[in-house]
């Protein structure tokens, strides 16, 4: 006759009957490759985008330790206001369409076009604004390291002898006396 312990065996040896545990992004680069790898799964993401005419639309798509991944659709004209990110990384894959970011740093102001499969990272501290301008909606893969706990609005001037502008509210620098 058979028992438990011989048909699965030391039952103080259990790791050989559980599911392997799954390996999760570490580096930027994991990252970078977690959204493509999303991306191309377009039957993963594609029916769950939603649009909504007064705001961006967004959906978190998946969580893992430390990280989230989120969905996003713009409308012709939407966009993020100038922001930053708080204490998380990232990296922003466009999945349809075309976006435009303007990124304020110490090394001045510069403006891209992203299109299909374009993937930008970036580091805490990075300020940015996102826009579609295309006459087209358009979709975007966001991974968030760690989770996105805060998104910092920033002015549209920048500080005095900063390029990087300011968190919105926060008093504008005083002249040196």
């Amino acid at each position: 006759m058979y028992s438990d312990v011989s048909i699965a065996g030391d039952p103080l040896a259990l790791p050989h009957l559980l599911p392997p545990v799954p390996q999760h992004p570490s580096t930027v680069a994991e990252f970078a490759g977690l959204a493509r790898a999303i991306a191309a799964d377009r039957g993963r993401w594609a029916p769950l985008v939603g649009y909504d005419a007064t705001t961006r639309w967004y959906a978190r798509l998946q969580t893992g330790p430390g990280y989230e991944v989120w969905l996003l659709s713009w409308l012709p004209g939407q966009g993020s206001g100038l922001h930053d990110h708080g204490p998380s990384s990232g990296v922003l894959t466009v999945l349809r369409g075309e976006l435009r970011e303007k990124v304020r740093g110490a090394g001045g102001e510069a403006v891209r076009t992203l299109r299909l499969g374009d993937q930008r990272a970036f580091a805490p501290g990075y300020v940015h604004e996102v826009v579609n301008d295309a006459l087209e909606p358009a979709v975007s893969l966001h991974v968030y390291f760690p989770g996105l706990t805060e998104m910092t609005p920033h002015t549209c001037t920048p500080a005095a002898g900063a390029l990087g502008g300011r968190p919105a509210g926060a008093a504008a620098p005083q002249p040196a006396r």
